[in-house]
């Protein structure tokens, strides 16, 4: 099948809507990490991502009488842009199906580029469904995200390009996985040409469909999946991705939110562009590969594909970066309470920058300190540790603990001897006009809520962090509740950080 795809991405149909994007050299990161870091700058495309390639692709294959029909798609971002163009270039018509929780200036992306947009359920699964559903009433044509030949071999016309840009050794080439299409094109090319270059695939640590796959030896479908990289949000990833990943990936790697903020950060200094965190998604990986092989002088690819970013988001990702470059570590102290103790406490600190440093009276005979710090690294974050310890100061690392990251770190010192049978959750749910209301209606009014902190992060869904006193008799209703809500939820009555300065 490799010279199928040879053949097909050779051949593929791209560049009368697509551009031959840089190969740029990454300065600073390339210093800092000691290899020479190349990114494929697929966010300088008319629609700030890869997709258009694959899309087009399709479409341009299509014969005169079946396109003149229509196209349709489902897609909540940079898909449903590149078929909106696609088939604006090619002189037909695309209904583009994407769900009511997307974000109003992806749909008018869309419109602008001359797609009808229907709006259909809350998420891309919904949304799938119901293009399929038109896709037979209407007789239109479905142009898939990924799980198609001729938008994998689009997708493939990058690989393509970078070994037309680059013609000296490769060490690795480093991808963001989603359904897997663009994985798959390029791998088939370069692979063949250059076997020995390693292809590494990468997804978020919260929607790993691809990871658990390969692992399993079967496709896996995920009960849900994190939403901060929305761009690679995918529950199940394609038959054919699947086969040609099993084929020609060398390992798949895992990043978390904070590796993607850090990452972001890392791309704008070098280049003053913005990547959606899923276009970011192999910078981080990269970073994530030299700490753990400690490779010096190699040469490393990575796709920078797509920068369709909510300006809203960016203050979230300001205040994940420092924690994913290790820049900051968050602790909770304990020490007595007696004179002098905070004074030593201090001294202990020395002249680090102090980003957060908040003073609770727990009792007569300690108090609770959360402080969040600068620091050079995770080794840097585990000296302080000791050195705490070793002068009578009990100390937790809350630095990778979401609770604390998302909503403690807002809120610290509340507790209440009031707030008898207090059960702590965090949820997640789709944001849009009146969906807090909902969640809040939609519990029994004889439920006290005893803690509550929601902080909108400017993405297409909110957090919530909910403290409600249950009685112990009603924990069956309480768990029906939970089980017919509909939103990812998680238990945090055992975290430790809630303990000390909450419960």
């Amino acid at each position: 099948m490799s010279g199928d795809y040879l053949e097909r991405i050779l051949n593929a149909r791209v560049y009368d809507v697509a551009q031959e994007t840089p190969l740029e050299f990454a300065p600073n990161l390339s210093a800092r990490l000691n290899n020479r870091v190349l990114l494929k700058r697929e966010d300088m495309q008319s629609v700030f991502s890869f997709k258009l390639r694959g899309a087009y692709n399709k479409m341009a294959q299509l014969s005169p009488e079946i396109l003149a029909q229509g196209v349709i798609a489902a897609s909540a971002g940079n898909h449903a842009q590149g078929v909106a163009l696609g088939a604006k270039r090619l002189g037909t018509t695309a209904i583009i199906v994407m769900p009511v929780t997307t974000p109003q200036v992806k749909i008018d992306a869309v419109r602008s580029r001359g797609g009808e947009v229907v709006l259909h359920g809350d998420t891309y699964d919904d949304a799938y469904a119901h293009a399929r559903q038109l896709e037979a009433e209407k007789g239109l044509t479905f142009v898939h995200p990924f799980d198609d030949p001729d938008v994998i071999a689009g997708q493939g016309t990058i690989g393509m390009e970078i070994l037309r840009q680059y013609q000296q050794p490769i060490h690795a080439v480093f991808v963001a996985i989603g359904g897997g299409g663009l994985i798959s094109g390029i791998a088939s090319y370069i692979k063949r040409l250059r076997p020995e270059t390693k292809i590494i695939g990468v997804e978020p640590v919260d929607a790993d469909a691809m990871t658990q796959s390969l692992k399993a030896g079967h496709r896996i479908k995920l009960p849900n999946v994190g939403l901060f990289a929305d761009g690679v949000a995918v529950r199940e990833v394609g038959v054919e991705t699947f086969r040609l990943c099993q084929q020609y990936v060398d390992e798949m790697i895992l990043v978390d939110t904070d590796d993607i903020c850090a990452a972001i950060k890392d791309v704008f200094e070098d280049t003053r562009s913005i990547l959606e965190p899923a276009g970011a998604l192999a910078i981080a990986a990269i970073k994530a590969y030299v700490e753990r092989e400690q490779i010096v002088d190699q040469t490393l690819v990575g796709i920078a594909c797509g920068a369709n970013m909510n300006f809203d988001r960016l203050r979230f990702v300001a205040e994940r970066a420092e924690l994913g470059e290790r820049r900051e570590a968050i602790f909770a102290v304990t020490i007595p309470e007696e004179r002098g103790s905070l004074r030593k406490f201090c001294d202990l600190l020395g002249r680090r920058n102090i980003t957060e440093f908040n003073y609770r009276i727990a009792d007569e005979a300690i108090a609770h300190i959360f402080v969040g710090m600068q620091v050079s690294g995770r080794s840097d974050a585990a000296q302080m540790v000791t050195t705490f310890e070793a002068n009578g100061f009990k100390t937790i690392d809350l630095t990778d603990d979401e609770l604390t990251k998302l909503h403690l770190r807002h809120m610290v010192g509340g507790r209440s001897p009031l707030a008898e049978h207090e059960l702590l959750y965090r949820f997640e749910f789709p944001e849009r006009p009146g969906a807090l209301i909902k969640f809040l209606t939609s519990m029994r009014p004889d439920w006290n809520i005893s803690l509550f902190h929601y902080r909108n992060h400017g993405a297409d869904y909110g957090r919530i962090v909910l403290g409600v006193q249950v009685p112990p008799d009603e924990m069956n209703d309480w768990q029906a509740f939970l089980d017919s809500i509909g939103y990812r939820y998680w238990d945090e009555n055992q975290n430790p950080a809630y303990k000390l300065f909450l419960a």
